[in-house]
């Protein structure tokens, strides 16, 4: 079943100050991290997945790195499956706004699911989450991703492992309200090399794409005067494991 594609749309909400919302077609992938795609030589450029794009030593490999993280946190896999839902590197670039990682015991049970936000100034952090048998989980928010949000309130998130179809929100609350919701839809088809070659002509450029319209968003909110949150200094998560 894997790798997969995923033909989706993205949707974000916003309710905090200003109503405001935008939707726009991309793809992604679900890749089990340790039999990562092996593609033509021609389409290599187009897909890649480097552990530098990652949380961890970019000397590592992904799977590597998770291990290594998650250990920190006092969790073991054993070497359980782990599937990853992410955008591919195309063409030397990479943005992933979020990346969800499905960790599976031995048995093939859910251990946990790991949430890793980047925001666009090179910062990155990781959720670990325990959904409840719906996909539902909730965490505290604790990392600076948009310059008009505070880093506080709380994240309710809908994580299901992908199937035929990709279903998965985020919700942000901030002070008894709903602030922000962004959602992901999408249906899966095999990541053969035809299916990512058609899909590299119907989203060209798509990951540049992603983030020339996080920013082209974000100056709209600016011109339309809304107050930008200064961005707390970060610390890396690299650092204290």
């Amino acid at each position: 079943m894997v790798p997969a594609l995923y033909d989706a749309e993205v949707r974000h909400v916003r309710r905090q100050q200003l109503d405001r919302s935008f939707r726009h077609a991309i793809y992604l992938w679900l890749v089990d991290l340790d039999a990562l795609p092996r593609l033509p030589r021609a389409l290599r450029p187009f897909a890649r997945f480097e552990a530098r794009d990652h949380l961890g030593d970019p000397h590592r490999t992904i799977r590597e790195n998770l291990d290594a993280w998650l250990a920190g946190q006092g969790v073991d896999l054993r070497g359980g499956r782990v599937l990853m839902l992410a955008n591919a590197r195309v063409l030397a670039y990479l943005f992933n706004p979020i990346t969800v990682y499905w960790c599976h015991r031995p048995d093939g049970a859910l251990e946990c699911v790991v949430a890793e936000v980047h925001n666009t100034y090179g910062e990155r952090h990781c959720y670990l989450l325990r959904p409840d048998e719906t996909g539902r989980a909730t965490t505290a928010k604790d990392f600076y991703v948009s310059p008009f949000f505070s880093v506080d309130g709380q994240y309710t998130m809908h994580l299901r492992v992908p199937g035929d179809r990709l279903a998965i929100s985020v919700t942000l609350r901030q002070g008894g309200a709903t602030a922000f919701t962004a959602t992901l839809a999408g249906t899966r088809t095999a990541a053969s090399p035809g299916a990512l070659a058609r899909m590299l002509l119907r989203r060209p450029f798509m990951t540049h794409r992603t983030s020339a319209l996080i920013r082209r968003h974000g100056i709209a909110l600016w011109l339309r005067r809304l107050p930008v949150i200064p961005r707390p200094k970060h610390t890396p998560q690299e650092g204290v494991q």
